[in-house]
């Protein structure tokens, strides 16, 4: 017979998969308080079916959203306004960059898809000074703190993806279609490297098993 915390857990499995909801969209009403009110370029590194890019593109002159999946960056050019500042182009997030300076960098859900230690130089270069990087972050559970903040989060995410779909089933946003991958460092070991890199970057674990990193290369803007 199955144990009660399995028959639990399977049942929860069931009913988030019926309500879901996108735990990346949840933090970019955040990303964009971290910016200025008007920048010239922007770079979205994997930027899936678009929304951020979108959304960068209310404020800055010119945006461009790499992903490397040729699908989702197709879905994000069928969904984008023709008048839109946002372009998407297929591009690896660490060889594929094209040229910058970008005033900001965003990146969300998708540093664990690429080599940490190469990622972030990678950033920083493409960076203009004073520009600004934003990232959320995805990070495996090590800690005791890490398990009890992803413990709180489980009704949290329950009851958000009921509200959020007004208690009814629903199909899974656009943005979920992407590819997913689990994320292999810890929160602490994510801050060690960060900071050899991008000295004084500001890193916080975040609910629903996200971080957050926002780092201003130093310069004028």
């Amino acid at each position: 017979m199955t144990s009660l915390p399995r028959r639990f857990l399977l049942a929860l499995e069931r009913f988030n998969a019926a309500h879901p909801w996108d735990h990346n969209a949840h933090y970019h009403p955040w990303i964009m308080r971290q910016l200025p009110g008007r920048f010239r370029r922007a770079l979205d590194v994997g930027s899936g079916s678009g929304d951020l890019a979108r959304l960068l593109a209310t404020r800055g002159e010119e945006v461009l959203g790499i992903d490397s999946d040729p699908v989702i960056t197709a879905r994000a050019r069928e969904l984008t306004p023709p008048a839109s500042r946002a372009a998407f182009t297929v591009a690896d997030g660490l060889s594929g960059v094209p040229a910058g300076p970008y005033d900001v960098i965003t990146c969300v859900a998708t540093l664990h898809h690429l080599p940490f230690s190469d990622a972030l130089p990678g950033f920083r270069r493409h960076l203009a000074p004073g520009g600004i990087l934003v990232v959320v972050g995805l990070f495996r559970a090590r800690t005791f703190g890490d398990h009890l903040l992803g413990a709180a989060a489980v009704p949290l995410n329950a009851a958000t993806g009921w509200l959020r779909n007004g208690g009814r089933r629903a199909a899974r946003p656009e943005a979920m279609t992407a590819r997913t991958r689990p994320a292999e460092m810890s929160f602490g070991d994510i801050v060690t490297e960060a900071r050899v890199v991008l000295p004084g970057a500001r890193l916080r674990r975040r609910l629903f098993w996200r971080y957050t990193l926002v780092w201003r290369r130093p310069g004028p803007r």
